[in-house]
């Protein structure tokens, strides 16, 4: 029995560290590192808004993220806003849908940004220099602006 108790002394304190979490009334909690993908899809004017959660790792994952933004894209969708700032793992998978989805979309006349990369994502989107190819944001707002055509102020 003496196992099952350091087993379950070592998962409180995982579950206790100050990585993002959620938790029920109690502080008991688990964190979103192990958690699946969940994608959730919103608009605002003519961008469509994938909001990532969890991990996109290879398997069910990333296949669902690849389902997604193939759906989107089949039914016209040609400005996309990826949201990463919930995404706790990110691997080759989940990043080939997101860069196979650019390509098309840049063929197409339009294009993917990504929004807030963070942690060990964002460590492997720089290291393999992802943020050189597909535009990156910080804020939501100034990602949403980037999307709208540029005008010319220039003209005499």
């Amino acid at each position: 029995m003496k196992e099952d108790s350091d087993f379950s002394r070592r998962g409180k304190q995982f579950a206790n560290r100050t990585a993002p979490h959620f938790g029920d009334d109690r502080g008991e909690g688990f964190l979103t590192e192990d958690m699946d993908l969940q994608i959730s899809i919103r608009e605002s004017g003519d961008v469509t808004i994938l909001d990532l959660q969890g991990r996109a790792t290879i398997g069910a994952d990333s296949d669902l993220l690849s389902g997604h933004l193939q759906e989107l894209v089949a039914k016209g969708v040609r400005k996309l806003l990826v949201n990463l700032a919930d995404v706790t793992q990110l691997d080759s998978s989940g990043i080939s849908a997101i860069t196979g989805t650019s390509v098309f979309l840049s063929r197409q006349g339009g294009s993917l940004k990504l929004l807030c990369p963070c942690g060990r994502v964002q460590a492997v989107l720089r290291v393999i220099r992802l943020p050189d190819i597909i535009p990156t944001f910080e804020d939501e707002t100034e990602a949403l602006v980037s999307f709208r055509p540029q005008s010319n102020f220039a003209r005499p």
